[in-house]
């Protein structure tokens, strides 16, 4: 699986470009793949409802979590699957007067078993205080702590904390982590082509095996948007 901000297909050099993303997803490979700042417009452009687009492009299945509206516009998480879907829910965990932001979940199946990955595709706030009481809502017993998802999750996206903050230490609490210096090489995703901080990051239940996790540097990913992707291998 991965975890991408796409920018809205609008990479380091400001050019507007849906196919460039869709050629960093095909380098990847992931059989799910989160990603955030997702734009989509219903209109005769194709491009331009991007989740539709990569989803095409790439022969997956896709599902939205709209946070809000950018003129006239879908705006959100959204998540790409080869593997059957049984249910999607977007879960509100904006902040009064923050940009409204979204928790997306979908519940996947997993080849041929009766067991099911619930697979949340998060994108928090860029305020330190914001984040502090996004985390709460993101642990509450409706959403990540619902006993039903209990050893099933995988949580990945944008966190915005590039430092050992309130967000990082409660998760890690309840999460193993794919450690950004241990398991990446490196600690920094963004901006894309020289990258400073570490936003992106996945969380996953002790029921699942980590067996492979890379930043994906390849030169098309360097200036396609203004994040890396994140790409990790799990066993169940």
């Amino acid at each position: 699986m991965s975890t991408y901000n796409i920018h809205k297909c609008v990479g380091i050099d400001r050019k507007f470009s849906p196919e460039r993303i869709a050629g960093v997803l095909r380098e990847i490979d992931a059989d799910v793949i989160a990603l955030q700042e997702v734009l989509c417009h219903s209109n005769s452009q194709k491009r331009e409802h991007q989740a539709e687009f990569l989803a095409e492009e790439l022969g997956t299945d896709f599902f939205l979590g709209e946070n809000r509206q950018i003129q006239g516009g879908l705006y959100g998480n959204a998540v790409l699957s080869r593997l059957p879907v049984k249910h999607s829910q977007n879960f509100d965990i904006s902040i009064r007067k923050r940009e409204p932001r979204g928790c997306l979940l979908t519940e996947i199946s997993l080849g041929g078993t009766h067991e099911t990955l619930q697979f949340f595709n998060v994108h928090l706030g860029t305020s330190f205080f914001e984040r502090r009481q996004q985390v709460h809502k993101l642990l509450a017993a409706h959403v990540l702590e619902h006993t039903k998802f209990a050893g099933k999750r995988i949580v990945a996206g944008d966190f915005n904390e590039w430092t050992k903050g309130l967000t990082t230490k409660l998760f890690k609490t309840k999460f193993q982590a794919v450690e950004a210096k241990a398991h990446l090489g490196r600690a920094r995703t963004f901006p894309g082509i020289l990258p400073v901080f570490h936003l992106d990051h996945i969380y996953f239940d002790k029921n699942f095996r980590l067996t492979d996790a890379f930043l994906h540097k390849s030169k098309t990913a360097l200036v396609a948007s203004d994040h890396l992707p994140i790409v990790a291998e799990f066993e169940f």
